[in-house]
């Protein structure tokens, strides 16, 4: 009597318990394809950006109109462009030329949201005031409008280009940061800190940005993408890299005029690339902030 009694009400619940293990392993292993995949492209994209140019001994730049729109073949596997340069060696260099400018940018970026964020959450009052006003001063603004403002300075180049996106993609990083300080300025050891005579510079070096080390990391993770598509918009509008030198916004820009003509090739093979290079970056930066994120069921993520 007392098995019949008890059976009905844990069976069905061992039942639950069993099927509520298959969405998380579906889950995970979503997660993992994501990740394996993201790291493939990453992978292949950036072996063939540091070991392509120095085996290819062929100039870029080098102009031939007798090979002019060439559709993709053996001797050119995406094709020629309305001067006869290689699309797939200009991919190559356009593609290196938005790495560069992702995580030079970024870094520039982390750097400047840390700062910021970690003086606003560390001294709070008046100080934290002003700087997160000035945040959203600046956040209201547009990133592209105010990027071009910024490029607009100066004549085109590497360096207008790096300082536009760094000086416009570092708001996210500086509210993270303040938030996580904000929250690490209650816990024990630093009123063990400041109770001990430490100053307060030396709790923020000492103590907050260790802390904040990882989520800085993440967020700069987050900006290289973003950063890609910046500058392949400043190029696309002219107002990038000079039009000499081969970048996936000068690409699809110059591209525009070949689809007139059915040169599919000079802007199907640079957008796909950014595309790829961006989903991959992403995908790896999606997978680490779920391993980090602290409201996500370990249970899913592992």
């Amino acid at each position: 009597m007392g098995e019949q009694a008890i059976a009905p009400h844990w069976r069905p619940a061992a039942r639950r318990r069993a099927g509520s293990a298959r969405p998380g392993q579906a889950y995970r292993r979503r997660a993992r394809l994501r990740l394996a995949v993201s790291v493939a492209v990453l992978a292949t994209l950036t072996l063939t950006v540091l070991i392509v140019p120095p085996i290819v001994d062929l100039d870029q730049q080098s102009v031939d109109l007798r090979q002019a729109l060439l559709p993709p073949s053996f001797a050119h596997p995406f094709g020629t462009d309305e001067v006869g340069r290689d699309v797939l060696l200009r991919c190559v260099y356009g593609l290196r030329v938005s790495f560069i400018v992702g995580l030079v940018a970024a870094a520039v970026s982390t750097v400047i949201g840390v700062a910021v964020g970690a003086v606003a959450g560390a001294f709070g009052g008046w100080v934290d005031r002003i700087l997160m006003r000035g945040v959203d001063a600046v956040a209201s603004v547009p990133h592209l409008l105010l990027g071009i403002f910024i490029v607009a300075m100066f004549q085109p180049g590497l360096v207008p280009v790096i300082a536009s996106i760094g000086l416009t993609h570092w708001l996210g990083t500086a509210r993270i940061v303040r938030s996580e300080i904000l929250s690490l300025r209650e816990r024990p050891f630093v009123d063990a800190a400041v109770v001990g005579g430490a100053s307060r510079w030396y709790v923020i070096r000492r103590h907050l940005l260790p802390n904040v080390a990882g989520h800085a990391a993440l967020a700069a993770t987050l900006v290289v993408p973003h950063a890609i598509w910046h500058e392949t918009a400043l190029s696309f509008l002219g107002l990038g890299l000079p039009v000499h030198l081969a970048s996936l916004g000068n690409m699809l820009n110059d591209g525009q005029q070949s689809l007139l003509t059915g040169g599919w090739w000079n802007s199907f093979f640079p957008g796909l690339l950014l595309v790829a290079a961006a989903l991959a970056i992403a995908g790896l930066a999606g997978y680490a902030r779920e391993r980090t994120d602290p409201y996500r069921s370990s249970e899913m993520i592992r």
